[in-house]
């Protein structure tokens, strides 16, 4: 016959893991994949705004950045801190890139 404190520690140890269920998410992707696909994916879109001929086409591409940037900030989804690091200097990137053809557009607008 199970004693009181072992009734106890199980139904404790049945809490726990029933918890561990509900909490623990299986995703299809690991953590340093979701890492790569941040980085690799605001770099893809680096290469695109460099090449951009356009203002919409900048805007969009430098928006793009924002959004991997802006997901990294998402605390327990797995994104490391040198994943971050490196989509921060991305977006600094970007952004001189950006308003460095946002002057050349205006200077030549002025001239014109």
């Amino acid at each position: 016959m199970p004693t009181r404190g072992s009734l106890q520690q199980s139904e404790r140890l049945a809490a726990e893991q029933a918890n561990l269920k509900h909490t623990h998410r299986h995703p299809l992707l690991s953590d340093s994949d979701i890492n790569n696909i941040l980085v690799n994916g605001a770099q893809i879109s680096l290469s695109k705004l460099k090449r951009a001929r356009s203002f919409n086409a900048r805007i969009y591409y430098y928006a793009e950045i924002g959004v991997y940037l802006e997901v990294s900030l998402s605390r327990g989804a797995g994104i490391s801190d040198a994943a971050r690091e490196q989509l921060q200097t991305i977006h600094k990137e970007a952004t001189h890139i950006h308003m460095n053809a946002n002057k050349r557009l205006a200077l030549r607008k002025a001239v014109a």
